[in-house]
């Protein structure tokens, strides 16, 4: 496992596809935060939940993986409140990782249940969404430390024949953006090789 650096760790955005590296390269800023100062501190805030057996052992391996790469670097499961555990957690010496940002809009636009909701619950859950986003991005522009959030680039591709797929990706293209213009830097992965996008000095 190589370094991350040149660069400074600051408040950085990594997307990609999946298996692109995104979260290989969140733990070598992190393991590398750590090797700065006695100091330092390291946080993981996972946003993934377990529905089903795959998904359990899928977390379970990174868990697994991340222990060996990262030993220094805690975990905190947190689904939904990225706004709270960014503003509870954050501090100067502390480095954040999110992982991943898809999850958590996931978990807000597409619950558990969604599909049994009537036009109401499903408005109130649009404007619940909303809600948190706009206390996530201030939350992220406040924070004291850096802050590495994870995420998918899905809009790369054909467009999505359903409608509930449309728009979950029209959603995570426009938190992506939302989340680039607050971020320092933004980083793009593929086949394990970061491209930057922006470098705010």
């Amino acid at each position: 496992m190589t370094s991350a650096q040149p660069f400074p760790i600051t408040t950085e955005l990594i997307l990609g596809g999946q298996k692109s590296g995104k979260s290989r390269r969140a733990e070598l800023l992190a393991r590398d935060w750590l090797a700065q100062s006695a100091d330092h501190r390291a946080v993981l805030i996972a946003t993934g939940q377990a529905w089903d057996d795959e998904m359990r052992e899928r977390i379970a391996r990174h868990q697994r993986d991340r222990a060996e790469r990262v030993p220094g670097l805690a975990t905190l499961e947190e689904p939904r409140d990225l706004a709270g555990a960014i503003a509870l957690h954050s501090q100067a010496h502390t480095l954040l990782v999110v992982d991943c940002l898809t999850l958590w809009l996931t978990n807000w636009t597409m619950p558990a249940g969604a599909d049994s909701m009537d036009f109401e619950q499903n408005k109130a859950l649009a404007h619940n969404w909303q809600a948190q986003a706009a206390m996530f991005l201030i939350a992220l522009e406040q924070a004291p430390g850096p802050v590495v959030l994870v995420g998918n680039e899905i809009g790369l591709g054909v467009i999505p024949l359903g409608r509930e797929v449309r728009a979950f990706v029209d959603a995570l293209g426009q938190l992506n953006q939302q989340v680039a213009q607050v971020c320092a830097r933004v980083t793009l992965m593929a086949a394990g090789l970061p491209l930057i996008l922006k470098e705010t000095v």
